[in-house]
């Protein structure tokens, strides 16, 4: 579960960025697994969803976000779950990136 902790503040312009996202008007099906995908079915989902992050004009903000929070699930920024978790475990092996 996300910690809420990390979330950043209500503040409007926190937020604004979503409204840019191409992923906006899209359904949360596409970046967010159902229950027990795998496989080819989930890697055809993922890469679907990273095509969209790809020519999105807030990646930046998205995948900083995603990372900042340590979002549990579904493609942010253009980024899996697992390579989240892989970004982050570096990090803090590199004492680059400090969760608290």
């Amino acid at each position: 579960m996300t910690e809420v902790s990390r979330l950043p503040k209500p503040v409007s312009a926190s937020w604004e960025w979503q409204q840019q996202g191409a992923c906006r008007t899209l359904p949360t099906d596409m970046f967010f697994h159902p229950e027990n995908e795998r496989g080819p079915r989930r890697k055809a989902r993922e890469m679907a969803a990273k095509a969209v992050c790809n020519s999105c004009p807030v990646i930046a903000q998205c995948r900083a976000h995603a990372l900042a929070v340590q979002e549990p699930y579904g493609i942010w920024g253009g980024l899996s779950e697992e390579e989240r978790i892989e970004i982050i475990s570096r990090s803090q092996r590199r004492g680059i990136y400090s969760v608290s």
